[in-house]
Protein backbone atom coordinates (compact mmCIF):
# COMPACT_ATOMS: atom_id res chain seq x y z
CA UNK A 1 0.00 0.00 0.00
CA UNK A 2 1.04 3.60 -0.35
CA UNK A 3 0.75 5.85 2.30
CA UNK A 4 -0.01 9.68 1.38
CA UNK A 5 -0.38 12.86 4.03
CA UNK A 6 -1.80 16.23 2.37
CA UNK A 7 -0.22 18.64 4.34
CA UNK A 8 -2.88 21.76 3.31
CA UNK A 9 -0.86 25.05 4.59
CA UNK A 10 0.89 27.59 2.20
CA UNK A 11 3.09 30.82 2.70
CA UNK A 12 0.67 32.36 0.17
CA UNK A 13 -1.82 30.56 -3.01
CA UNK A 14 0.19 30.30 -5.85
CA UNK A 15 -1.63 32.03 -9.10
CA UNK A 16 -2.15 28.68 -10.86
CA UNK A 17 -2.88 26.11 -8.24
CA UNK A 18 -6.07 24.01 -7.58
CA UNK A 19 -4.95 22.02 -4.83
CA UNK A 20 -6.58 22.58 -1.27
CA UNK A 21 -4.42 25.01 0.52
CA UNK A 22 -4.52 27.66 3.14
CA UNK A 23 -2.62 30.06 5.27
CA UNK A 24 -1.93 29.12 8.41
CA UNK A 25 -0.62 29.96 11.81
CA UNK A 26 1.29 28.12 13.92
CA UNK A 27 -1.89 26.47 16.01
CA UNK A 28 -3.52 25.62 13.27
CA UNK A 29 -0.62 24.06 11.97
CA UNK A 30 -0.42 22.02 15.71
CA UNK A 31 -4.08 21.25 15.33
CA UNK A 32 -3.06 19.37 12.16
CA UNK A 33 -0.44 17.09 13.42
CA UNK A 34 -2.51 16.00 16.07
CA UNK A 35 -5.70 15.08 14.06
CA UNK A 36 -2.84 13.71 11.56
CA UNK A 37 -1.39 11.66 14.11
CA UNK A 38 -5.37 10.40 15.46
CA UNK A 39 -6.17 9.50 12.13
CA UNK A 40 -3.12 7.20 11.17
CA UNK A 41 -3.69 5.31 15.01
CA UNK A 42 -7.62 4.75 13.77
CA UNK A 43 -6.26 3.24 10.67
CA UNK A 44 -3.30 1.45 12.39
CA UNK A 45 -6.41 -0.19 14.41
CA UNK A 46 -8.43 -0.76 11.31
CA UNK A 47 -5.72 -2.15 9.05
CA UNK A 48 -3.03 -3.83 11.36
CA UNK A 49 0.05 -4.19 10.19
CA UNK A 50 -0.30 -3.44 6.67
CA UNK A 51 2.56 -3.10 5.06
CA UNK A 52 3.77 0.22 3.54
CA UNK A 53 5.98 0.84 0.17
CA UNK A 54 5.84 4.38 0.04
CA UNK A 55 5.11 7.37 2.14
CA UNK A 56 4.93 10.88 0.67
CA UNK A 57 4.25 14.48 2.23
CA UNK A 58 2.37 16.55 -0.62
CA UNK A 59 0.66 19.82 0.03
CA UNK A 60 0.09 22.62 0.26
CA UNK A 61 3.53 22.77 1.69
CA UNK A 62 4.77 20.31 3.75
CA UNK A 63 7.72 21.92 4.52
CA UNK A 64 6.26 24.31 7.24
CA UNK A 65 5.57 21.99 9.75
CA UNK A 66 8.18 22.08 12.30
CA UNK A 67 10.76 18.74 12.37
CA UNK A 68 8.92 17.77 15.78
CA UNK A 69 5.82 17.46 14.42
CA UNK A 70 6.75 15.55 11.38
CA UNK A 71 8.53 13.31 13.27
CA UNK A 72 5.25 12.55 15.51
CA UNK A 73 3.35 11.52 12.28
CA UNK A 74 5.91 9.66 11.34
CA UNK A 75 6.62 7.89 14.34
CA UNK A 76 2.94 7.08 14.10
CA UNK A 77 3.16 5.47 11.22
CA UNK A 78 5.83 3.68 12.13
CA UNK A 79 4.27 2.46 14.88
CA UNK A 80 1.05 1.15 13.47
CA UNK A 81 2.40 -0.15 9.58
CA UNK A 82 5.27 -2.22 8.50
CA UNK A 83 7.55 0.18 5.87
CA UNK A 84 9.24 -2.16 3.37
CA UNK A 85 12.59 -2.63 3.51
CA UNK A 86 13.40 -0.44 0.11
CA UNK A 87 11.02 2.11 1.99
CA UNK A 88 10.39 5.26 -0.07
CA UNK A 89 9.66 8.74 1.68
CA UNK A 90 9.57 11.62 0.34
CA UNK A 91 8.86 15.43 1.24
CA UNK A 92 7.79 17.67 -1.03
CA UNK A 93 9.10 21.16 -0.56
CA UNK A 94 9.28 25.13 -1.93
CA UNK A 95 12.70 26.29 -1.80
CA UNK A 96 11.98 28.96 0.36
CA UNK A 97 11.28 26.45 3.09
CA UNK A 98 14.58 24.30 3.09
CA UNK A 99 16.62 27.41 3.19
CA UNK A 100 18.34 25.91 6.36
CA UNK A 101 20.62 23.05 6.02
CA UNK A 102 19.92 22.47 9.80
CA UNK A 103 16.05 21.71 8.85
CA UNK A 104 17.59 19.93 5.68
CA UNK A 105 19.52 17.73 8.45
CA UNK A 106 17.22 17.00 10.42
CA UNK A 107 14.83 15.48 7.79
CA UNK A 108 17.36 13.24 6.75
CA UNK A 109 17.43 11.77 10.45
CA UNK A 110 13.64 11.69 10.02
CA UNK A 111 13.99 8.94 7.63
CA UNK A 112 13.15 11.27 4.15
CA UNK A 113 15.30 10.00 1.63
CA UNK A 114 13.90 11.92 -1.07
CA UNK A 115 12.79 15.46 -1.35
CA UNK A 116 10.82 17.15 -4.61
CA UNK A 117 11.44 20.77 -4.47
CA UNK A 118 8.67 22.94 -6.43
CA UNK A 119 10.67 25.33 -8.22
CA UNK A 120 8.47 25.82 -10.94
CA UNK A 121 10.90 27.93 -13.27
CA UNK A 122 13.95 29.42 -12.79
CA UNK A 123 12.93 32.77 -14.29
CA UNK A 124 12.22 36.14 -11.69
CA UNK A 125 9.81 37.54 -13.90
CA UNK A 126 7.93 34.13 -14.21
CA UNK A 127 7.97 33.25 -10.86
CA UNK A 128 6.62 36.56 -10.08
CA UNK A 129 3.33 35.50 -12.60
CA UNK A 130 3.03 32.54 -10.85
CA UNK A 131 2.97 33.79 -8.10
CA UNK A 132 5.57 31.82 -6.39
CA UNK A 133 7.28 32.96 -2.64
CA UNK A 134 10.69 32.50 -4.08
CA UNK A 135 13.21 33.50 -5.94
CA UNK A 136 15.51 31.45 -8.77
CA UNK A 137 18.73 32.28 -6.26
CA UNK A 138 16.91 30.40 -3.63
CA UNK A 139 15.94 27.56 -6.05
CA UNK A 140 19.54 26.69 -6.55
CA UNK A 141 20.35 27.30 -3.19
CA UNK A 142 18.02 24.50 -1.87
CA UNK A 143 19.29 22.38 -4.48
CA UNK A 144 22.59 22.91 -3.30
CA UNK A 145 21.87 22.82 0.76
CA UNK A 146 20.23 19.38 -0.17
CA UNK A 147 22.98 17.83 -1.76
CA UNK A 148 24.81 19.16 1.55
CA UNK A 149 22.37 17.30 3.54
CA UNK A 150 22.86 13.85 2.18
CA UNK A 151 19.32 13.55 -0.45
CA UNK A 152 20.99 11.32 -2.80
CA UNK A 153 17.67 11.44 -4.12
CA UNK A 154 16.33 14.73 -5.72
CA UNK A 155 13.77 15.90 -8.14
CA UNK A 156 12.66 19.46 -9.55
CA UNK A 157 9.33 20.60 -10.11
CA UNK A 158 9.17 22.49 -13.54
CA UNK A 159 6.12 24.00 -15.18
CA UNK A 160 6.13 24.94 -19.01
CA UNK A 161 4.06 27.16 -21.30
CA UNK A 162 3.10 29.49 -18.88
CA UNK A 163 2.11 33.14 -20.10
CA UNK A 164 4.45 34.94 -22.52
CA UNK A 165 6.24 32.04 -22.67
CA UNK A 166 8.29 30.90 -25.83
CA UNK A 167 10.05 27.36 -26.75
CA UNK A 168 13.69 28.78 -26.86
CA UNK A 169 12.97 29.88 -22.94
CA UNK A 170 11.50 27.00 -21.82
CA UNK A 171 14.91 25.05 -23.21
CA UNK A 172 16.92 27.52 -21.70
CA UNK A 173 15.40 26.83 -18.18
CA UNK A 174 15.40 23.12 -18.56
CA UNK A 175 19.19 23.54 -19.03
CA UNK A 176 19.79 25.67 -16.32
CA UNK A 177 18.06 23.05 -13.92
CA UNK A 178 19.79 20.03 -16.06
CA UNK A 179 23.21 22.13 -14.68
CA UNK A 180 21.69 21.45 -11.26
CA UNK A 181 22.09 17.48 -11.61
CA UNK A 182 19.31 16.48 -10.00
CA UNK A 183 17.91 12.90 -9.99
CA UNK A 184 14.66 13.77 -11.27
CA UNK A 185 12.15 15.81 -12.91
CA UNK A 186 8.32 16.77 -13.21
CA UNK A 187 7.65 18.79 -16.21
CA UNK A 188 3.78 20.00 -16.27
CA UNK A 189 1.87 21.34 -19.00
CA UNK A 190 0.37 24.72 -17.60
CA UNK A 191 -3.23 24.35 -17.39
CA UNK A 192 -6.17 27.16 -16.42
CA UNK A 193 -7.88 25.35 -13.26
CA UNK A 194 -11.23 26.35 -12.56
CA UNK A 195 -11.20 29.07 -9.37
CA UNK A 196 -7.18 30.23 -9.64
CA UNK A 197 -6.01 33.60 -9.89
CA UNK A 198 -4.94 32.88 -13.70
CA UNK A 199 -8.53 31.67 -14.73
CA UNK A 200 -9.55 35.09 -13.70
CA UNK A 201 -7.01 36.51 -15.80
CA UNK A 202 -7.60 34.32 -18.64
CA UNK A 203 -11.14 35.04 -18.35
CA UNK A 204 -10.53 38.61 -18.33
CA UNK A 205 -8.12 38.42 -21.24
CA UNK A 206 -5.22 39.58 -19.43
CA UNK A 207 -2.69 36.11 -19.83
CA UNK A 208 -2.46 34.95 -23.27
CA UNK A 209 -1.00 31.06 -23.29
CA UNK A 210 1.55 29.58 -26.14
CA UNK A 211 -0.24 28.63 -29.40
CA UNK A 212 -0.92 25.25 -29.39
CA UNK A 213 2.04 24.52 -31.66
CA UNK A 214 4.35 26.35 -29.60
CA UNK A 215 3.69 24.00 -26.42
CA UNK A 216 4.11 21.04 -28.82
CA UNK A 217 7.35 21.81 -29.52
CA UNK A 218 7.74 22.84 -25.57
CA UNK A 219 6.59 19.09 -25.00
CA UNK A 220 8.37 17.38 -27.98
CA UNK A 221 11.96 19.33 -27.66
CA UNK A 222 12.01 19.41 -24.05
CA UNK A 223 11.93 15.85 -23.45
CA UNK A 224 14.25 15.37 -26.45
CA UNK A 225 16.79 17.18 -24.35
CA UNK A 226 15.92 15.75 -21.29
CA UNK A 227 17.06 12.23 -22.90
CA UNK A 228 19.51 13.22 -24.51
CA UNK A 229 21.14 13.97 -20.65
CA UNK A 230 20.11 11.07 -19.10
CA UNK A 231 16.91 12.09 -18.05
CA UNK A 232 14.88 9.15 -19.16
CA UNK A 233 11.01 9.49 -19.67
CA UNK A 234 8.64 7.14 -17.66
CA UNK A 235 5.56 8.88 -17.47
CA UNK A 236 4.14 11.72 -19.64
CA UNK A 237 5.17 14.77 -17.26
CA UNK A 238 8.14 13.11 -15.32
CA UNK A 239 11.74 12.30 -16.32
CA UNK A 240 14.17 10.13 -14.26
CA UNK A 241 18.10 8.87 -14.36
CA UNK A 242 17.87 5.73 -13.79
CA UNK A 243 17.07 4.34 -10.91
CA UNK A 244 15.18 7.52 -9.85
CA UNK A 245 11.47 7.33 -10.61
CA UNK A 246 9.43 8.26 -8.10
CA UNK A 247 7.79 4.85 -6.89
CA UNK A 248 5.30 6.45 -5.14
CA UNK A 249 3.61 8.21 -8.30
CA UNK A 250 4.36 4.77 -10.33
CA UNK A 251 2.32 3.11 -7.88
CA UNK A 252 -0.37 5.09 -8.22
CA UNK A 253 -0.07 4.71 -12.53
CA UNK A 254 0.17 0.62 -11.69
CA UNK A 255 -3.46 0.95 -9.92
CA UNK A 256 -2.18 0.26 -6.59
CA UNK A 257 -4.13 1.58 -3.29
CA UNK A 258 -3.75 4.15 -1.03
CA UNK A 259 -4.37 5.79 2.26
CA UNK A 260 -4.95 9.35 2.30
CA UNK A 261 -4.03 10.89 5.58
CA UNK A 262 -5.32 14.95 6.17
CA UNK A 263 -7.75 17.14 4.42
CA UNK A 264 -8.97 16.41 0.93
CA UNK A 265 -6.88 13.41 0.91
CA UNK A 266 -7.92 10.92 -1.29
CA UNK A 267 -7.87 7.15 -0.06
CA UNK A 268 -8.57 3.95 -2.77
CA UNK A 269 -8.50 0.78 -0.25
CA UNK A 270 -10.42 -2.44 -1.58
CA UNK A 271 -12.33 -1.07 -4.40
CA UNK A 272 -13.82 1.92 -2.41
CA UNK A 273 -12.83 5.36 -2.69
CA UNK A 274 -13.06 8.18 -0.46
CA UNK A 275 -12.21 11.65 -0.45
CA UNK A 276 -11.58 13.49 3.45
CA UNK A 277 -13.45 16.78 4.05
CA UNK A 278 -11.28 20.08 2.71
CA UNK A 279 -11.74 22.42 5.98
CA UNK A 280 -9.86 21.29 9.32
CA UNK A 281 -12.94 21.50 11.51
CA UNK A 282 -14.70 19.40 9.01
CA UNK A 283 -11.98 16.87 8.78
CA UNK A 284 -11.77 16.90 12.64
CA UNK A 285 -15.55 15.66 12.79
CA UNK A 286 -14.84 13.58 10.15
CA UNK A 287 -11.76 11.59 12.28
CA UNK A 288 -13.63 12.04 15.80
CA UNK A 289 -16.54 10.28 14.14
CA UNK A 290 -14.57 6.89 13.64
CA UNK A 291 -15.61 6.61 10.22
CA UNK A 292 -13.51 8.65 7.83
CA UNK A 293 -14.91 6.45 5.06
CA UNK A 294 -18.46 7.00 5.41
CA UNK A 295 -18.88 8.55 1.97
CA UNK A 296 -16.93 5.96 0.09
CA UNK A 297 -18.01 4.66 -2.88
CA UNK A 298 -17.69 1.48 -4.70
CA UNK A 299 -16.07 1.62 -7.77
CA UNK A 300 -17.67 -0.64 -10.36
CA UNK A 301 -15.77 -3.47 -12.90
CA UNK A 302 -16.07 -0.57 -15.69
CA UNK A 303 -14.36 2.48 -13.75
CA UNK A 304 -11.95 0.03 -12.38
CA UNK A 305 -11.14 -1.17 -15.70
CA UNK A 306 -11.10 2.47 -17.54
CA UNK A 307 -8.70 4.07 -14.61
CA UNK A 308 -6.28 1.00 -15.25
CA UNK A 309 -6.26 2.22 -19.15
CA UNK A 310 -6.17 5.48 -18.16
CA UNK A 311 -3.42 5.35 -15.50
CA UNK A 312 -1.09 3.15 -17.20
CA UNK A 313 -1.42 4.70 -20.86
CA UNK A 314 0.03 7.45 -18.74
CA UNK A 315 3.07 5.75 -18.69
CA UNK A 316 5.97 5.08 -20.93
CA UNK A 317 5.96 1.47 -20.55
CA UNK A 318 2.21 1.49 -20.95
CA UNK A 319 -0.59 -0.52 -20.85
CA UNK A 320 -0.30 -4.51 -20.54
CA UNK A 321 -2.67 -6.70 -22.68
CA UNK A 322 -2.74 -9.36 -19.30
CA UNK A 323 -3.65 -6.64 -17.42
CA UNK A 324 -7.07 -5.57 -19.26
CA UNK A 325 -7.92 -8.96 -19.88
CA UNK A 326 -7.63 -9.90 -15.92
CA UNK A 327 -9.39 -6.79 -15.21
CA UNK A 328 -12.02 -7.56 -18.21
CA UNK A 329 -11.98 -11.07 -19.23
CA UNK A 330 -11.60 -10.01 -22.73
CA UNK A 331 -8.77 -8.84 -25.54
CA UNK A 332 -8.20 -5.11 -25.61
CA UNK A 333 -6.57 -5.96 -29.20
CA UNK A 334 -9.76 -7.70 -30.45
CA UNK A 335 -12.21 -4.61 -28.48
CA UNK A 336 -10.20 -1.69 -30.06
CA UNK A 337 -8.81 -3.17 -32.84
CA UNK A 338 -9.94 -0.32 -35.79
CA UNK A 339 -8.60 2.02 -33.27
CA UNK A 340 -5.28 0.62 -32.96
CA UNK A 341 -4.65 0.14 -36.38
CA UNK A 342 -5.64 4.08 -36.97
CA UNK A 343 -3.09 5.23 -33.99
CA UNK A 344 -0.88 2.99 -34.92
CA UNK A 345 -0.43 4.05 -39.03
CA UNK A 346 -0.61 7.71 -37.62
CA UNK A 347 2.52 6.91 -34.93
CA UNK A 348 0.63 7.78 -32.47
CA UNK A 349 1.10 4.56 -30.42
CA UNK A 350 3.41 1.55 -30.55
CA UNK A 351 3.02 -1.94 -29.74
CA UNK A 352 5.91 -4.24 -28.14
CA UNK A 353 5.97 -6.86 -25.67
CA UNK A 354 2.99 -7.66 -24.46
CA UNK A 355 1.65 -3.28 -24.29
CA UNK A 356 0.25 -0.40 -26.07
CA UNK A 357 1.83 2.57 -25.10
CA UNK A 358 1.49 5.82 -26.54
CA UNK A 359 4.48 7.92 -28.77
CA UNK A 360 5.81 11.10 -27.54
CA UNK A 361 3.40 12.42 -30.45
CA UNK A 362 0.85 10.39 -29.22
CA UNK A 363 0.95 11.69 -25.47
CA UNK A 364 0.51 15.13 -26.78
CA UNK A 365 -2.51 13.95 -27.82
CA UNK A 366 -3.44 11.41 -25.28
CA UNK A 367 -6.82 12.99 -23.86
CA UNK A 368 -8.81 13.13 -27.04
CA UNK A 369 -7.37 9.25 -27.54
CA UNK A 370 -8.58 8.19 -24.10
CA UNK A 371 -11.97 9.99 -24.94
CA UNK A 372 -12.11 7.86 -28.05
CA UNK A 373 -11.60 4.35 -26.09
CA UNK A 374 -13.73 5.41 -23.12
CA UNK A 375 -16.98 6.63 -26.04
CA UNK A 376 -16.63 3.25 -27.45
CA UNK A 377 -19.76 0.42 -27.23
CA UNK A 378 -17.32 -1.91 -26.09
CA UNK A 379 -18.35 -0.28 -22.56
CA UNK A 380 -21.86 -1.00 -23.24
CA UNK A 381 -21.08 -5.06 -22.44
CA UNK A 382 -20.94 -6.73 -19.19
CA UNK A 383 -17.50 -6.08 -17.42
CA UNK A 384 -16.86 -8.91 -14.68
CA UNK A 385 -13.30 -7.76 -12.64
CA UNK A 386 -11.58 -10.35 -11.20
CA UNK A 387 -11.36 -10.09 -7.20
Amino acid sequence: MLLYVHVPFCKSKCHYCAFHSTTSGEAERERYTELAVKELTLWGERLPQQQVSTLFFGGGTPSLLRLDQLERIINTAQKHFRFAPDFECTLEANPDSVAQLTYLNGLKSLGFNRLSLGVQSTSKEMLALLGRPHSPEQARQAVSLARQAGFSNLSVDLIWGLPGQRLSQWLKELNTVISWRPDHLSCYGLSIEPGTEFERRWDNKEIVLPTDDEQAKMFINGADLLESEGYLQYEISNYAQLGFHSRHNLGYWQGREYLGIGPSAVSTVKHLRWQHPLTLDEYQHSIESGRPESSAERLDAITQAKEAIMLHLRTAKGLPFARYKALTGRDFRHDFKPMMTALYNKGLIRLKAGHISFSRTGMLVSDTILSNIFASPVWDSPVEISR
